[in-house]
């Protein structure tokens, strides 16, 4: 696997933490890793990007973008509205694999959701896979909501023939409610693909440090980690 993208169900969902844990995971294991933003929308551009925020926290990563826009909006219409030229799947495709060239991993990490637009075309994070040939790592919410979203997306990849390596929980509440404790269940069932961590609330807020010693007990092993879905289950079931 040299190249993952990693998309969310949502905004807000823990995505670029998790892509923290990934490439810290990765670099544990004695991995060389790249992470790329696709398109970074609502900073400016004398400010610290999503990419940069994965390099804090995780160490050692080669972070970059493809394009960034001031106003945090899909990266079709931030780019309309600041007057600058939209991403293209294939700019985005072809950064990653010269990318890959050089790193063990490479990390692709969408904005939004997996049909977020880039472009007028209709270019979508999934293009992007589809272009790689590469598996996608899913970021969900925990709680009561998110198997609509999560099986919306699975769909959809399934229906272009891509990928799913997994479904990773972006925040686990430190007090989870009974939806949250049922959908450690039923996520991998709407998902069609295993649950592969859960990720815990706050953890972006921990120092670098600390973050890197813990992000692998978070991941599966199928994601440089020690977690373990069943004893998990186990221990956060209803």
């Amino acid at each position: 696997m040299a190249v993952l993208v990693i998309t969310g169900t949502g905004t807000e969902v823990g995505k670029t933490v998790t892509t923290a844990a990934v490439a810290a995971a990765a670099l544990a294991a004695g991995r060389s890793v790249a992470v790329l933003k696709a398109a970074q929308t609502g900073v400016r551009p004398d400010e610290r990007g999503d990419a940069d925020e994965v390099a804090r926290l995780a160490g050692d990563v080669t972070a970059t973008e493809v394009a960034r826009f001031p106003e945090p909006l899909a990266p079709g219409t931030a780019a309309r509205r600041a007057g600058l030229p939209p991403v293209a799947p294939r700019e985005v495709a072809q950064a990653a694999a010269k990318l890959a060239t050089e790193h063990d991993l490479v990390l692709v990490e969408g904005a939004g959701g997996l049909l977020v637009r880039f472009d007028e075309a209709g270019g979508t994070l999934a293009d992007v896979a589809e272009l790689l040939s590469a598996p996608v790592l899913l970021v969900a919410s925990a709680g009561l909501g998110t198997l609509n979203t999560t099986e919306l997306t699975a769909r959809e990849l399934r229906s272009r023939r891509l990928d799913l390596l997994g479904v990773v929980i972006g925040s686990w509440p430190d007090s989870p409610d009974l939806a949250s404790r049922c959908n450690v269940a039923d996520l991998p069932e709407v998902s069609g693909a295993p649950l592969l961590g859960a990720l815990p609330a706050g953890a972006g807020a921990l120092p670098p440090p600390a973050f890197r010693a813990a992000a692998p007990a978070w991941l599966a092993p199928r994601l440089d980690g020690t977690w373990d879905a069943e004893v998990f289950g186990g221990r956060e079931g209803p």
